[in-house]
């Protein structure tokens, strides 16, 4: 069983760290198309830059719930 959350805690992990990456791309390119363009509301890629950073949240929370299991069974053990 912890083998299991262990590999689930290290899929979680790349996730975060992919999601990131791919957010912190997607927020530069904003940002370049912004100051082009003048900044006249929230454009679909700040939009999808928004997305990318709830995403990275919602794997950071799953990681730590897995965190939290792999020590509650190291408690029992």
């Amino acid at each position: 069983m912890s083998i299991f959350l262990i590999l689930l805690l290290v899929a979680a992990m790349i996730a975060v760290v992919v999601v990131f990456v791919r957010g912190l791309v997607v927020f530069l390119a904003n940002a370049t198309e912004e100051a082009k363009n003048g900044g006249t509301g929230p454009s679909a890629s700040a939009l999808k830059s928004n997305k990318m950073m709830q995403y990275r949240i919602f794997f950071q929370a799953i990681a730590i719930v897995i965190v939290v299991l792999l020590l509650m069974l190291a408690g029992k053990g």
